[in-house]
């Protein structure tokens, strides 16, 4: 079984991502000269080389996730950080590290393991045919654009598996008391009568009134907030897949050629719905116990045969198969291939014609007997019902090929032609388009938008661009996308004068200066409510909690829960910024009511997780402490050298 998904398993780059660091899982030859050249490298970890390379492609694929999950709002500068290297390095010798305690430990993991590995990969049954099979030369492509065999992946899941089960040990041992759960679970419950005060800073702008000796100090002051960063209005071309789509166009021929090719794909196949009668008899019944079975799936076959209409009471009856017996025996529907894995079962069950009963049929389980419920025949699609999607894909799969093919010349021709995009534009029949970006991301355009990828906004704002007047080089913005610009017109960062922005800078000088009014009224009644015990000026009751905090900012909530319960009614202040200031009066603490069984489960189990983590961590550093770990000062700065 295992060999068969070597040869079907589709890539899960991403799986076991806490345990599988790039480059770990394999060993690479680093070549005589490297082997003394610790340039090459970035760190070691008991004498095994962590090469420069695997941390650059461990850095690229950080912020490539970064840069999906924050769109617009990536900054690279400050997501590649020495900080955040340093922290990336730490995890690289950590991962090396476990490695090595998983060798020396002996862990591996099981064919089984691996097989029942890439049967929960839920984009394996992606590559599903519909006749069940997978579809091998698709599987393969995706490795080959890895770099990888099947045996290399095979051996990287398996590896991974085995470093996981460091982890897993560690979890698998975490408890928390049930009293421990309990307390934490109603102090998050714990609710707090109180009534607000809100003095909004809004309410203060009237009484600011600015001079105009005070707008130009605070202009001075700030003129940074008021900068305007530097343009630059382009003419750009984006050469991928869907821009050249447009020049190409599959024929009927080869559409036809295409389904007749891989009439599979259009093939539903057979499917039968199936119920049966199990007698059980495991591997390991006696012989007799065995022959006592059979006799019993004997005689149960030759009821059946007696009263056909009865199969569904007698599986009821007489079926020793608690998940189907309740059902009449009834499996559902099923193709060939994909009933329950024992073949003599499911062929016997494929071969039935509707209302068929089989004859009693032995697997591991014990003996059979089955029905055929119902049948639906295999159905092919015509080719007229699937020939627009067959286009649409091949003109897709077409698309992509031409720019494999034009990706080098258009990066040539954008270089070499550097005055203009024209002939880059004529020769590969693109359509110049125009824009304004500044240095940042434009969060109005969609995330994965090229004109907001940070390597390709540096090229527009480089010196070369903005003041030679040259073609930006051909970006590779990722999904097969190339971008390449040209500066039209270059304006740089600059402060308006006064003048024209006097109404902005006037309203941000009334708007902190609101705030700050806010902020010292709200300190002083505060100070006067805890004298008087005074209700006047505030809203109605409302029950709160660490759970439902009714509105409440995080900020107030924190304070009003750590606020002294002995001594009420109580009162606290919290500054909210440019919004204000907010008093907080504590009339009551309501009693914890019993915490529900299922609540106090999920609490202790989540409790048991928090454990489980900061036990991981402090083995995670026993184990670093205990390695022998040498760093290269690759990264920048000075790195001691440590045991």
């Amino acid at each position: 079984m295992l060999d068969f998904f070597r040869n079907h398993k589709r890539l899960m780059m991403l799986m076991l991502v806490l345990v599988i660091v790039p480059g770990l899982g394999f060993v690479g030859i680093q070549g005589f000269r490297n082997f003394f050249d610790e340039s090459a490298n970035v760190a070691s970890v008991n004498g095994h080389k962590i090469a420069r390379a695997e941390f650059d492609s461990a850095m690229r694929q950080q912020l490539d996730q970064a840069r999906q999950f924050l769109g617009a709002q990536f900054d690279a500068k400050a997501l590649d950080t020495p900080a955040r290297r340093s922290e990336l390095l730490d995890n690289l010798i950590q991962q090396r590290a476990m490695a090595d305690e998983a060798q020396r430990e002996h862990l591996t993991a099981s064919d089984n393991a691996v097989r029942r590995a890439l049967l929960a990969d839920p984009v394996i049954a992606s590559l599903r045919k519909p006749d069940g099979s997978i579809d091998i030369d698709r599987y393969k492509q995706l490795l080959a654009m890895q770099g990888m065999t099947p045996e290399q992946y095979d051996e990287r899941v398996r590896y991974g598996l085995a470093m996981q089960q460091i982890p897993e040990s560690i979890e698998a041992s975490a408890f928390t008391p049930k009293s421990l759960a309990e307390r934490v679970a109603q102090l998050a419950e714990a609710q707090r009568v109180v009534q607000a005060l809100m003095l909004h800073a809004s309410d203060y702008a009237a009484k600011v009134q600015p001079t105009d000796a005070q707008l130009s100090a605070y202009y001075d002051a700030h003129q940074a907030d008021f900068a305007t960063p530097a343009t630059a209005t382009i003419d750009y071309l984006v050469l991928s897949p869907a821009t050249l789509a447009a020049g190409v166009s599959p024929t009927d021929a080869d559409a036809k050629k295409y389904y007749d090719d891989n009439v599979a794909h259009y093939t539903t196949p057979r499917e039968v719905r199936v119920s049966q009668i199990l007698i059980a008899s495991p591997k390991s019944a006696s012989p007799a116990d065995d022959a006592k079975a059979k006799a019993k799936a004997e005689a149960v076959l030759a009821d059946v045969k007696a009263h056909p209409d009865q199969f569904a009471a007698i599986a009821q009856k007489e079926s020793q198969d608690p998940g189907s017996a309740a059902k009449g025996g009834d499996l559902g529907w099923s193709t060939s291939g994909v009933l329950t894995g024992e073949k003599a079962f499911d062929t016997a069950a494929m071969a039935l014609n509707k209302d068929e009963v089989s004859s009693v049929v032995h697997t591991s389980f014990g003996y059979h007997i089955i029905k055929a419920t119902d049948v639906k025949a295999a159905a092919t699609k015509p080719f007229a019902e699937v020939k627009d999607a067959i286009v649409k894909d091949l003109k897709t799969q077409l698309a992509t090929k031409s720019y494999s093919d034009d990706a080098d010349g258009f990066t040539s021709t954008v270089y070499e032609q550097a005055k203009s995009l024209k002939p880059a534009a004529d020769k590969f029949k693109l359509t110049i388009q125009t824009a304004t970006v500044t240095p940042k991301a434009n969060p109005a355009l969609p995330p994965d938008s090229p004109l907001n990828n940070p390597k390709f906004l540096a090229a527009v704002f480089a010196d070369d661009s903005v003041k030679n007047h040259n073609n930006t080089q051909a970006i590779d913005v990722g999904n097969n996308t190339l971008i390449a610009a040209h500066v039209n017109d270059y304006k740089g960062a600059a402060t308006p004068p006064l003048a024209s922005i006097k109404d902005a800078v006037k309203a941000k000088y009334i708007a902190e200066q609101a705030a700050e009014l806010a902020r010292k009224d709200g300190a002083a009644k505060l100070a006067e409510l805890q004298k008087s015990k005074s209700t006047a000026g505030f809203g109605a009751e409302q029950k709160i909690s660490r759970t439902d905090a009714q509105g409440i900012s995080p900020l107030a909530l924190s304070a009003i829960f750590k606020a002294d319960d002995t001594k009420l009614p109580g009162y606290v202040g919290v500054d909210l910024g440019n919004d204000g200031y907010a008093i907080y009066r504590i009339n009551s603490v309501v009693p914890p009511a019993p915490i529900d069984p299922n609540r106090l489960t999920a609490a202790q189990r989540q409790l048991a997780q928090v454990d489980a983590q900061t036990q991981l961590e402090a083995y995670m550093a026993s184990l670093r402490k205990r390695s022998k770990v040498k760093l290269y000062g690759s990264l920048g700065g000075s790195q001691a050298d440590s045991q």
